[in-house]
């Protein structure tokens, strides 16, 4: 840690999950958003005069495009981010990333999936009743839960275990790339260009 490329690699790496969860949690807003249009513009057809039978191949289509397109910046962050650090900066530089990325990523994805299902699970407890009969569906406090729930699910059901990811495919790149790694850094592991 008294490295100085270490520690440069450590806050790299320790902010590298928060970025890659925010970006798949506003894409899980993204595609739900285009899915939503789609079916308003369905719905009339549907239930107006002309008794249009759904198209749900255009939904499919809409929801596997935007899986593919919108893990396009979160997915180069990972793979790139230990090239960078470690071509860039040295193989300190990206051992402190790998540091800083696994110990982050396990710390957010046992709280997102922890929050998540709480707000989801609080959701259904206030449908239940669970809080009396004047908080059950259509109460203000039902509103809110159905407002938590929302933000709970990309929580526990992309965010949280994509970061698996992050912590297995950084250290994967960096494997495989080690030896280059290696040649790209100085003798005492910091940037070639420091030499």
């Amino acid at each position: 840690i008294l490295n100085p490329w270490v520690f440069t690699g450590l806050l790299f790496g320790a902010m590298m999950p928060y970025a890659f969860a925010a970006w798949t949690m506003k894409s899980v807003g993204t595609a739900a958003n285009d899915m939503v249009k789609e079916c308003l513009s369905q719905f009339p057809k549907i239930m107006g005069p002309e008794k249009m039978t759904p198209d749900y191949e255009r939904c499919i289509r809409i929801s596997t495009e935007a899986s593919l397109r919108e893990m396009l910046a979160p997915g180069a962050l990972v793979i790139l981010s230990p090239l960078v650090a470690g071509l860039g900066f040295g193989k300190n530089a990206c051992a402190g990333l790998l540091s800083g990325a696994l110990v982050s990523s396990v710390q957010l994805a046992i709280s997102m999936s922890n929050t998540g299902g709480a707000w989801d699970n609080s959701k259904k407890y206030i449908s239940a009743g669970g809080l009396g009969k004047e908080f059950v569906k259509g109460s203000e406090a039902h509103k809110n839960s159905v407002t938590g729930d929302t933000v709970g699910d990309p929580l526990k059901d992309t965010s949280g275990p994509a970061l698996n990811i992050v912590m297995k495919l950084t250290a994967i790149i960096s494997l495989v790339f080690g030896s280059a790694i290696n040649n790209f850094s100085s003798p005492n592991g910091g940037p070639f260009w420091l030499q």
